[in-house]
């Protein structure tokens, strides 16, 4: 991903644009991902307000802090890990209480690195005092109120660690802890605190490599291979409805945060461009390299989250279908940025962000461009169409490149009936499924109002060709170029017969066949309805000298083959031979094209089986022409015929070897001779 620069704190630029005096000036450049995963300039949805240091706090700095939680009424709870105890700021950020101690069994009892809490909607305090190995339930004033110790039960291995590190709980009193090293999932603990089972578990992947390897090794052999154990969970919260959010630090997994129901099934929504994982795009190699590393998850409204990439300190934002809204943060030296973000909740419509690294938090708040797609979503979410479509459209005249904005008008377009409006916006938006339910509807309006129109068109085309079928019955004589190519693809091996012996076939013919075909696969590309290809008439996706060297170069390359190796072979098969058959096979290739075009564009996605099936019925079609096709030029039997096409694709992929492996030689050699030029005139130069 291309590395943004870094802006600088101009002051009298940020009291020109009137941005309030504790405010920071915006220490990256925004982004965000376009439909093809490419990273788009973006304005800056969030700005860092204000930072908090434990210096500035009359309960003195933090050390190392773990976790935050911000209750309803904006009070924030802070772990502060190194310390062992836990500070509670008012939504002024003045420090309310410290709780440090509490009396346990008449005796005073401390926290040993507390890395997580939770407060109940009862006011009761639940803190994971991972070095006690405990989690401890406080009242509102801080009075113990239990001790939640090591599950018990059965399915625990003598070798089970307990050391809880993370925690929710839900409006039933059930406890959910994620504990260090635990694989199994999210221990649940009852009312009672008596633990209940696992759930959630991060289920393991096997590559097809993996598995077989896995069945033909000794138990010595696999007994020595790397372990293969599900993922632990890292962070977890819970929403209004009591799904728990939990992430996974898993590299290359398209699921690092999970929305579990009560049975402990994945149910997050991810209909976006993208799956909810981070960034798309990142580099391999050098500083801030490899996949985002989901640390935390933050609950927003009507189903609106952010997650915490700890890799590059970005906040990712999305909404409840998993369609990203926006991004910001960044790790750095500068005020407003991270160097170890740990944790992140909502304050309202800002967002707070704890840094272990640099020990305090950092307030952000929504710029206009962030707020009005917030409030978009929202809108659109509680069915305010109207003044969705206000904020929309003025997201877009902040960004054009939101695509977003565009599915968010084509929702409430759709809602109201617009469909064509709504096509038109889902298409803007890159959006298959919904453009798919606008044309539905569409249709189905076209149709009845143009029901006479579309009768009458389908008789007269089912006349025109009874009348041209009628016609070239009745024309008597041998059949011409256009009627031998015809009669070849419905009787295959008469047809490549008399191609062969009586050398009816034309090789000006063979060579318009191909051209023909790369013409009909540009149209293909040019006019294919959007849901069957989403990129069809853009500049960006039609080439037609692409199209006609990906088409022309493998017909030649397959033709040079199969003569190269049936010559060795006592094929009888000519090279012109070869190109003339191969050509023809191409037939119901070209002229499926053209329908397969007009159906593209009156067929939902829910039709779609039928255009795969008739694509897919086409290129069977043309693999049976072409094994007739060389089963008659050269005169081989069933079985010779199909170890020489099998022989002749092995001969292409030496080819490609041969000449990638020359161009190759050939790019060193002009590189080392015009680096010899280039020195030889330096000489020359001094001398």
């Amino acid at each position: 991903m291309r590395r943004y620069r870094i802006m600088l704190l101009i002051p009298l630029l940020a009291m020109m644009l009137g941005i309030p005096a504790t405010a920071f000036a915006v220490p990256y450049e925004g982004y965000n991902y376009s439909w093809w995963g490419d990273p788009e300039p973006a304005p800056a949805p969030y700005l860092p307000v204000r930072q908090i240091s434990g210096n500035e706090l009359s309960s003195g700095p933090f050390n190392a802090p773990e976790d935050i939680y911000i209750t309803p009424n904006q009070e924030i709870y802070v772990a502060d890990t190194g310390n062992h105890r836990i500070v509670i700021l008012n939504s002024e950020m003045k420090v309310r209480k410290v709780i440090d101690s509490f009396q346990n069994s008449g005796t005073k009892d401390t926290f040993s690195a507390p890395q997580g809490l939770f407060v109940h909607p009862n006011g009761h305090l639940f803190v994971a005092d991972t070095g006690n190995k405990r989690v401890v339930e406080l009242s509102k004033d801080g009075e113990l109120i239990r001790v939640i110790g090591a599950p018990e039960s059965d399915v625990l291995g003598s070798n089970f660690v307990y050391e809880p590190s993370k925690l929710v709980g839900d409006s039933a009193g059930r406890l959910y802890v994620v504990g260090k090293g635990i694989f199994n999932g999210i221990m649940q603990f009852d009312s009672g605190g008596k633990f209940t089972g696992f759930m959630g578990v991060n289920n393991v992947k096997y590559s097809p490599v993996e598995l077989f390897w896995k069945r033909v090794m000794t138990t010595e052999q696999r007994s020595k291979m790397v372990l293969f154990i599900p993922v632990e969970f890292g962070n977890v919260d819970i929403d209004s409805e009591g799904f728990i959010y939990a992430t996974t630090r898993e590299a290359f997994s398209d699921a690092p945060v999970k929305r579990l129901n009560p049975s402990g099934s994945d149910v997050l929504k991810r209909t976006g461009y993208h799956p909810p994982k981070g960034d798309i795009r990142f580099n391999i190699g050098g500083t801030r390299s490899g996949t985002s590393s989901i640390t935390s998850v933050a609950i927003d409204r009507n189903g609106i989250y952010s997650i915490l990439d700890n890799t590059r300190g970005r906040i990712f934002t999305y909404d409840r279908e998993g369609k990203l809204m926006y991004i910001y943060g960044l790790l750095g030296e500068q005020v407003g940025t991270f160097k170890t973000p740990a944790d992140i909740d909502m304050l309202g419509d800002k967002m707070v962000v704890l840094d272990k690294g640099f020990n305090h938090l950092v307030i952000f708040e929504p710029t206009r461009y962030g707020q009005v797609i917030r409030d978009a979503v929202i809108l659109n979410d509680t069915g305010e169409e109207e003044q969705s479509v206000e904020k929309w459209r003025e997201a877009l005249s902040l960004n054009s490149n939101l695509e977003l904005a565009y599915l968010g008008i084509g929702k409430a377009e759709l809602r109201q009936g617009n469909n064509y409006e709504a096509m038109t916006n889902f298409e803007l938006g890159m959006h298959k499924e919904y453009y798919s339910r606008a044309f539905e509807r569409y249709r189905k309006d076209f149709m009845w109002e143009h029901f006479g129109i579309i009768i009458t068109g389908f008789i007269v085309v089912v006349l025109f060709f009874v009348a041209v079928k009628l016609r070239l019955k009745r024309k008597k004589g041998k059949p011409g170029v256009t009627g031998m190519a015809w009669y070849t693809i419905f009787h295959p091996f008469n047809g490549f017969w008399e191609l062969k012996i009586e050398k009816k076939g034309r090789t000006w013919f063979a060579l318009l066949l191909l051209l023909l075909l790369s013409l009909a696969y540009v149209l293909k590309r040019q006019f294919t309805g959007f849901i069957f290809n989403p990129v069809a008439g853009t500049a960006a996706s039609v080439n037609t000298l692409d199209e006609i060297k990906f088409i022309v170069l493998p017909f030649f390359l397959y033709c040079i083959a199969n003569w190269s190796l049936t010559t060795l072979m006592d094929g009888e098969g000519k090279f012109k031979e070869i190109v003339i058959a191969t050509a023809y096979a191409l037939i119901p290739l070209i002229l499926l094209q053209v329908p397969l075009i007009l159906l593209s564009n009156v067929m939902t996605i829910q039709e779609s089986a039928f255009y795969s099936l008739l694509e897919s019925a086409g290129y069977l079609w043309f693999f049976v022409l072409l094994f007739v096709g060389m089963l008659t030029v050269h005169q081989y039997s069933v079985t010779k015929t199909v170890i020489t096409i099998i022989l002749t694709m092995i001969v292409i992929g030496i080819i490609i070897f041969l000449g990638l492996l020359f161009f190759s030689l050939a790019q060193q050699m002009l590189s080392f001779f015009t680096t010899i030029y280039k020195e030889v005139i330096f000489r020359m130069g001094e001398g």
